[in-house]
């Protein structure tokens, strides 16, 4: 099968967290969100133009939800052409290829509807990646279901990562992993600061590329470097090393990273510390006690 028969979905994850986006800020940081989204487009629009078949999707990982910002619920029914052959309100300008100024209008509109109608009180303060790429999967299994007729599909999803890892999200992740492992999807993780060590698992699980941007400015660079390239590319480049994995896990009561732990037999939960009771699936587990060595029985001598 040529290349040109391939369909190539690439899922933008991008990391929306306005309180880390924040703190950046408030530090005077050189990337800023705007930024962050600039350089996913460029990477978006070089990945369309890489091959005719290609798709994009981005989604945003907010702490509020997880929203897609391309394609839309307003965007998806969008032709670049109406039915009378004109190009739509949307259409070229200053020299812009249609399809490239559709999608980037629409990013940027969805974005800051997503940040301006999310409120100002939320009850946590981490990211729901869990949740974003859990709705990357349920997309790329449409596309694959809807688009793919006669084609064959090669997805993957690349998460550019900027808050810290919430260890409540750690079971989800982990089976969000492993459906991606069934799929044959690649995750691809772009982290901006703090090492992940979901994500390092992830991508070793995977087949995908973990990478900690060394000079946040210089995102875009490092998104079209190591990102633009699928999977069979790659081979042919010198990318960054994989890194160490940490593969400990993380507890369901205190939801630290642990060495060595308990694990439910019925429903596989890991506790750092041992209970008689499961508080996942409240199971009792029955303890077998140590036997109890009963005392011999001395013998009297008498004496005679």
């Amino acid at each position: 099968m040529s290349g040109d028969d391939e369909l190539n979905l690439l899922v933008i994850v991008v990391d929306a967290n306005p309180i880390w986006w924040g703190k950046q800020a408030l530090r005077g940081s050189k990337l800023t969100l705007s930024k962050c989204l600039d350089a996913s487009m460029v990477l978006g629009n070089s990945h369309l133009f890489m091959n005719r078949n290609n798709k994009l999707a981005v989604i945003a990982s907010h702490i509020h939800e997880s929203r897609f910002l391309y394609p839309g619920k307003r965007w998806a029914v969008i032709d670049i052409f109406d039915e009378a052959g004109e190009t739509n309100m949307y259409g070229s300008k200053d020299g812009k290829y249609e399809l490239l100024t559709t999608i980037n209008e629409a990013i940027a509109e969805e974005i800051k509807n997503l940040m301006i109608n999310a409120g100002l009180e939320w009850q946590q303060a981490e990211t729901l990646l869990a949740g974003s790429l859990a709705k990357a999967l349920c997309y790329i299994h449409r596309v694959s279901k809807t688009e793919s007729a006669g084609q064959e599909i090669k997805s993957r999803i690349l998460v550019i990562k900027a808050a810290e890892d919430s260890a409540l999200q750690y079971m989800n992740f982990m089976n969000v992993i492993f459906a991606a492992q069934k799929q044959n999807i690649l995750i691809d993780a772009c982290v901006l600061e703090s090492d992940s060590g979901l994500l390092q698992q992830a991508c070793d699980i995977t087949g995908g590329i973990y990478l900690k941007v060394p000079h946040k400015p210089s995102l875009l660079q490092y998104l079209l470097w190591v990102f633009l390239p699928d999977h069979d590319q790659r081979s042919q480049l010198i990318l960054p090393p994989r890194v160490h994995v940490d593969y400990r896990a993380a507890c369901f009561c205190h939801r630290n990273l642990i060495e060595v732990g308990y694990v439910c037999s019925v429903c596989l939960s890991i506790f750092c510390n041992f209970s008689p009771i499961c508080t996942t699936c409240e199971t009792a587990f029955k303890i077998s006690l140590p036997a109890v060595m009963k005392a011999k029985k001395k013998k009297l001598k008498l004496a005679i």
